[in-house]
């Protein structure tokens, strides 16, 4: 059995500890509550505590404030009186250590996967494809593996979509009916999804999701952030992108069943983006995932402002749940919080419902699973400090992070191996040399043709000239009247004349 962690302090006897035993970690969490009730702090003590138990986390900085758990924290008055409430007499400030990422590669390491990778499903997801549209792209996908064609990045996709298209009617008795309409809407697409930056985000090296599941020197987990204010503005792109993520993990990680910690902890930040407009094929995939995944020793906690905005059976599946304050200013929102309310065991001590609306910020109601992975009766408490700063880093501090990072070097330079843009670019050229070769003998043909035929013309004109020389020589030759006439009788049968 590993050390519980400590979350919060009862607020009715702050000298009574709320835990999450690590050995029931992998049975999922959720964090709830309105913008600016402590949520991220709530993020940040999880995470810090978990790395300390030798634990990897990966977690989505949506806002750039959890970049400051690469930070010790410092004490200031308004610190001092929070953990002295508490009972706290000190923190043992400390920076976590910290891996940066970034899809695009500005403010962390690049990310990469290859369209191949990434397959059909998810990618039609990101693409926002109608069913129709899903299937000609999953015939896609199957015409460049019968084929031999690698795809990994844009361009690949991009020229094999126009090659499927100009072959359309040649493929269609194996593969059906591929639509123009629906190859010029993925076309289109995905040249949107291009323009907001996608194109860097599929590519080689691609990342080995395993890196993300390391500890440092002292036996703590690694935190990998994941830089995600601008791909907060693409929700298609970031949602799936993060379930790709845990799909990787999921294929790749052994069967482990129940540890006494997790293997890795995913923080899922803004968790209503995955569930958005997700046709029901990918509802089901994401299901299958969270029910699945933690017999690979992986924790997913999902965060997000309200547990309405999570599908009943995956909220179903969170053992773990931490409920920061909800306002009830309208009827939907009342609702909201009964719901919220509903997903708790009841404490007799105090009424559910009513506590979410008055919980002040940092203050959370809480339900773990107890020893034997059960829920808990939910619990009223004040969340722990986290370690870390408050303030997040310097772009100089970011950087000089980076430099340090165990993965500094690995995937900062593209590569651009042959695939199937480069093949069918060759079979173009080659196509188009044929093309130009058979062209050039046509025309060399038609130019040895009039070649003949104006010898042909000057051969008959050299015959011509030369009777008509012949006749003025014999004219010459013959100067007497007799001779005359003899001409005349000759050559008159000729030219028609006496």
């Amino acid at each position: 059995m590993g050390t519980p962690i400590i979350i919060a302090k009862k607020t009715s006897d702050l000298t009574q500890a709320i835990v999450l035993h690590p050995q029931f970690a992998n049975r999922h969490g959720l964090i709830a509550g309105a913008t600016g009730t402590g949520k991220t702090i709530t993020l940040k003590v999880l995470a810090e505590s978990f790395s300390r138990i030798g634990v990897p986390v990966f977690l989505a900085d949506a806002k750039g404030d959890v970049s400051s758990i690469a930070k010790a924290g410092a004490s200031n008055p308004k610190f001092d009186e929070r953990i002295h409430s508490l009972g706290i007499d000190s923190i043992p400030f400390a920076a976590a250590p910290t891996i940066f990422w970034d899809l695009f590669g500005n403010q962390g390491h690049p990310i990469r996967t290859t369209i191949s990778e990434i397959g059909p499903l998810l990618l039609a997801q990101m693409l926002n494809l109608n069913d129709t549209q899903a299937g000609v792209l999953s015939a896609v996908f199957r015409i460049a593996d019968d084929q031999g064609l690698l795809l990994i990045d844009f361009k690949d996709l991009k020229s094999m979509l126009t090659y499927v298209s100009e072959h359309a009617s040649d493929l269609k008795a194996e593969y059906g009916n591929l639509s123009p309409a629906s190859l010029g809407a993925i076309q289109r697409n995905l040249l949107a999804l291009g323009d907001q930056g996608a194109n860097q985000f599929f590519g080689e090296p691609s990342l080995n999701i395993l890196d993300f599941i390391q500890t440092d020197t002292y036996g703590q987990g690694y935190i990998n952030v994941l830089a995600a204010d601008k791909l907060m503005n693409t929700p298609k792109l970031y949602a799936t992108f993060l379930l790709w993520m845990l799909s990787e993990l999921f294929e790749k990680l052994p069967e482990v069943g129940d540890l006494d910690k997790p293997k890795l902890v995913f923080f899922f930040d803004e968790a209503h983006l995955l569930f958005d407009n997700a046709s029901p094929t990918l509802q089901e995939k994401i299901q299958q995932v969270v029910r699945l995944i933690r017999s690979k020793g992986v924790g997913i906690y999902f965060i997000t402002q309200n547990p309405s905005d999570i599908p009943e059976n995956v909220l179903g599946q969170l053992g773990n749940r931490v409920q920061h304050a909800l306002r009830a200013f309208t009827p939907k929102d009342q609702k909201a919080v009964k719901t919220a309310a509903d997903t708790f065991r009841a404490n007799p001590e105090f009424k559910v419902d009513q506590a979410i609306t008055e919980l002040a910020v940092g203050e959370a109601l809480i339900s773990c699973l107890d020893e034997q992975g059960s829920p808990q009766i939910v619990e009223r408490g004040m969340i722990m400090p986290p370690y870390s700063s408050f303030n997040p880093i310097t772009l100089e501090e970011r950087q000089a992070i980076m430099a340090q990072s165990i993965v500094a070097g690995i995937y900062e330079q593209a590569v651009d191996r042959e695939s199937a843009y480069e093949i069918l670019q060759r079979k173009l050229n080659e196509s188009e040399q044929q093309q130009n070769t058979s062209q050039i003998a046509s025309e060399q043909s038609k130019v040895q043709q009039k070649e003949e035929e104006r010898a042909a013309r000057e051969r008959a004109k050299l015959t011509q000239d030369i009777v008509g020389t012949f006749a003025k020589s014999a004219a010459r030759s013959l100067g007497g009247t007799t001779g005359q006439k003899l001409i005349r009788g000759l050559l008159g049968s000729l030219f028609g004349k006496r």
